[in-house]
């Protein structure tokens, strides 16, 4: 729990800094296709150094596939999507609608792992979900349920990229270090990263802020947030542990009214404390692991 606390935390600065990195239609900065692709560059070449150190094992053949199927998800879907809709919408909003990504990776998470949560845990799941989502309906004044922009779309897009990537890597990190599965997923994706992003590489000067945002991307929210975040998954089980993304959307908005002066109000407190709540009851529900089929007698 205290590793997904802390990923979880990290990761909650991922929308400010990217917003901070891209700007905004009015005052653009780093373009969001180089954002996404830098940021995997970067990652990538710390993780390279980081496994030839540890002298680390490779991986085994039959997991290749599903690091290229996670680094799609976490190291070219999700930053690119929400690099691209962050520079139309502001951060709140965006946190606001990937909110549900709990649920997702949690339904994810059980199918990889055989595992069967309880009645009791999707209820409180559902709820929680359902709380963040009247508080979507509440906050927007209307925009969320009723003037949908076209950068929603790209978000939920990131959303299922996201899920689709925590659940393959927590289920990699059940039987290698955590450390391990997203460093080779980041050099996995080094022969695409490197060459785009040297080819996006911005030709004009940008605020010094904008190259902050970028780092804490980088290097935070690319792999050091990882390494937190799928070592608490394998512990605790991704089911379990991926309840705590409910918590994620109001860190997020609390860090966007800090660093970006974005409108934070007594109802977004109100509505985190429930959601908390709500989270530790959701931790305590059973999960069940699936019973096996039993031997055929014949063979």
């Amino acid at each position: 729990m205290s590793l997904g606390l802390l990923g979880v935390a990290l990761f909650a600065l991922s929308l400010p800094m990217t917003r901070l990195a891209v700007g905004s239609t009015q005052s653009p900065q780093l373009s969001p296709e180089f954002v996404a692709l830098g940021r995997a560059a970067v990652a990538g070449v710390l993780a390279a150094a980081w496994l030839v150190w540890k002298r680390a094992s490779w991986p085994r053949r039959r997991d290749w596939a599903l690091l290229a199927a996670m680094a799609g998800g976490v190291v070219f879907g999700f930053p690119l999507l929400t690099s691209i809709a962050l520079r139309e919408v502001d951060a709140v909003h965006a946190s606001l609608i990937l909110a549900l990504l709990p649920l997702f990776t949690a339904a994810l998470g059980a199918l990889l792992a055989g595992q069967r949560p309880s009645v009791g845990f999707w209820v409180f799941a559902v709820l929680g979900a359902a709380l963040v989502m009247v508080y979507a309906l509440l906050h927007g004044a209307g925009r969320f349920a009723w003037n949908l922009h076209w950068a929603d779309g790209l978000l939920v897009a990131a959303m299922l990229s996201a899920a689709v990537g925590y659940a393959l890597g927590g289920h990699l990190a059940q039987s290698r270090p955590a450390g391990d599965v997203i460093g080779w997923a980041l050099v996995l994706s080094l022969p695409i990263s490197v060459p785009a992003a040297w080819w996006l590489r911005p030709a004009n000067a940008v605020q010094f802020s904008a190259w902050g945002g970028f780092g804490y991307v980088a290097v935070v929210s690319m792999w050091l947030g990882f390494l937190a975040w799928y070592r608490a998954l394998a512990l605790g089980g991704t089911v379990r542990i991926s309840q705590l993304q409910l918590l994620q959307p109001f860190l997020s908005m609390m860090a966007a009214a800090i660093l970006l002066h974005e409108t934070l109000g007594l109802t977004t407190l109100l509505f985190a404390g429930a959601v908390l709540a709500v989270v530790s009851v959701a931790r305590r529900m059973p999960v069940h692991q699936a019973p096996h089929p039993a031997p055929d007698s014949r063979s």
